[in-house]
């Protein structure tokens, strides 16, 4: 595999992106929809300075784009598919974090019967 193919060159910078979650609520509040800057401000309780500077890292991540509709700047995901990919990230983490809660559980309880048994057998 040649560097430019690595999965980390490709998708590290939007992984980047979008680790943080303002910047995932920016773009849940977007949905399928073309928004000005005052909608994204009031559904996302966030300060304008605020979803200012995580609009400029997600279009630069190329996550949303800009449209000028007169006096308004209107930002839009550059393709619905991106969402569809947000909801099944969310369904696999999901479904692995219950996964690995259960795996965790059973872990503790392993230690828990070994902390007892080791107890057991060392008081003699």
């Amino acid at each position: 595999m040649d560097f430019e193919s690595c999965p980390a060159v490709l998708l590290g910078p939007v992984l980047k992106a979008l680790a943080e979650p303002n910047r995932l609520r920016i773009l849940c509040t977007l949905g399928t929809e073309c928004r000005p800057v005052t909608d994204i401000i009031h559904a996302t309780d966030l300060p304008q300075t605020n979803v200012s500077f995580h609009l400029r890292i997600l279009r630069e991540a190329g996550l949303v784009r800009a449209e000028r509709r007169g006096a308004f700047i209107y930002y839009c995901l550059p393709d619905p598919e991106l969402l569809a990919i947000l909801q099944s990230l969310q369904l696999w983490v999901a479904a692995h974090a219950s996964l690995a809660n259960t795996q965790d559980s059973e872990d503790i309880s392993n230690e828990s019967v070994s902390i007892t048994e080791r107890r057991a057998n060392s008081c003699g």
